[in-house]
């Protein structure tokens, strides 16, 4: 139980960091949908951004992962067309809702309770897509 404080404690971290920022903030999102602010897009480039310059110098510092294998990236499936969909799906959700996956825990945090829906049926679908992923064209 011990070793994963270092986790709480990022994840803590993290919560705080995006309520500051504004990225939980429904308004944010919704002024993003609309086109109508450069906030969020200017969250989302400087993660993305940040992201591709840490695993750069992870792979050129030879970064381990923790159980000591070098960190590789795996490739990704071919397909351009799932990849659409699914983030047509995914951008469908955060639209109506207000908030992507992570966040919605931050929420929860925040006292907003009623994302507790949105939670319950976001693993709803993630049970049903499990039933049905076997029967989906992937």
């Amino acid at each position: 139980m011990g070793r994963y404080i270092k986790f709480f404690l990022v994840g803590i971290f993290f919560g705080i960091v995006l309520v500051k920022s504004e990225a939980v903030s429904w308004y944010r999102i919704f002024e993003m949908f609309k086109f109508q602010s450069f906030h969020m897009y200017g969250i989302i480039g400087t993660a993305v951004g940040t992201g591709i310059v840490l695993l750069l110098l992870s792979k050129f510092i030879k970064v381990k992962t923790v159980e000591g294998s070098p960190l590789s990236v795996p490739l990704k499936e071919r397909g351009f067309t799932r990849y659409i969909i699914g983030g047509t799906i995914f951008g469908l959700g955060w639209a109506l809702c207000g908030a992507c996956p992570g966040p919605m825990y931050i929420l929860v945090g925040t006292g907003v309770f009623t994302i507790l829906i949105v939670i319950a049926a976001a693993l709803l679908g993630t049970y049903t897509y499990g039933i049905l992923k076997d029967k989906l064209p992937h």
